[in-house]
């Protein structure tokens, strides 16, 4: 996915020692009513959930460009900012959707089925109120979107981080599925697994740098800032 190289198990055990973002008080209740539906326990069909979810945000924001650039036409330093965001959005939205093929392969290759909260109406439901949070808040003002995302993001990542310390045996089983291999090409399912966690710190990133917060971007352990568009918002 990345073109520089990346040693997986150094960034993951930095995701581990890298505290939380504080979250908002909207934020906290939602991630208090996942765990209070999934448990506290991560699980691929926890994981499976929340990727659901994760590419809601990028959808409403495209097509909330969209509407800016037709308005705002003339104004081609504005309509590149928005025209940034769209692009971003699109790739950030197939990067999620990756996410939900690779863990539902997962589940098919250890003969697991979806629990309850992943059988409709639930599934709906949950959606749906991630929808109505997401859109109010892009409503009332895009950069605390991208906050609400960052936070989402952050946590998505501690998650991944977490399970593959509660999963060390992961390491063990080598990567040999084809659908995979076309998200990343990687020796096991360990490795997908953190690789997916860097996919949510570098969605984090683009998030604050849209926020026009770059300070906040969390730099690779050695490295330079993930690769970020380092600009913020002038609408």
């Amino acid at each position: 996915m990345s073109e520089i190289t990346i040693d997986l198990k150094v960034e993951q055990k930095a995701s581990l020692e890298r505290p939380c973002l504080k979250h908002s008080s909207i934020a906290k209740i939602f991630f208090w009513g996942m765990d209070l539906i999934t448990g506290k326990e991560t699980t691929v069909a926890k994981a499976k959930l929340i990727e659901t979810l994760a590419s809601i945000p990028y959808r409403a924001w495209e097509i909330r460009q969209y509407a800016i650039m037709t308005r705002i036409y003339k104004k081609l330093n504005l309509v590149k900012q928005a025209s940034d965001i769209m692009n971003w959005s699109r790739e950030a939205q197939d990067n999620e959707y990756w996410h939900l093929v690779v863990l539902e392969e997962k589940m098919k290759e250890d003969g697991a089925k979806d629990p309850w909260y992943l059988m409709q109406p639930m599934p709906f439901l949950i959606v749906l109120s991630y929808v109505i949070i997401t859109r109010t808040i892009a409503l009332i003002n895009i950069k605390s979107a991208f906050r609400f995302n960052a936070a989402f993001e952050d946590h998505a990542e501690h998650v991944y981080a977490q399970f593959m310390e509660d999963n060390p045996g992961l390491d063990e089983q080598p990567m040999t599925n084809d659908t995979v291999k076309e998200y990343a090409d990687l020796a096991t399912w360990g490795d997908i697994v953190r690789r997916i966690g860097l996919d949510e710190r570098d969605h984090m990133n683009n998030s604050f740098i849209f926020a026009g917060e770059p300070e906040k971007v969390i730099k690779y352990a050695g490295m330079p800032p993930s690769p970020v568009k380092e600009k913020g918002l002038n609408f």
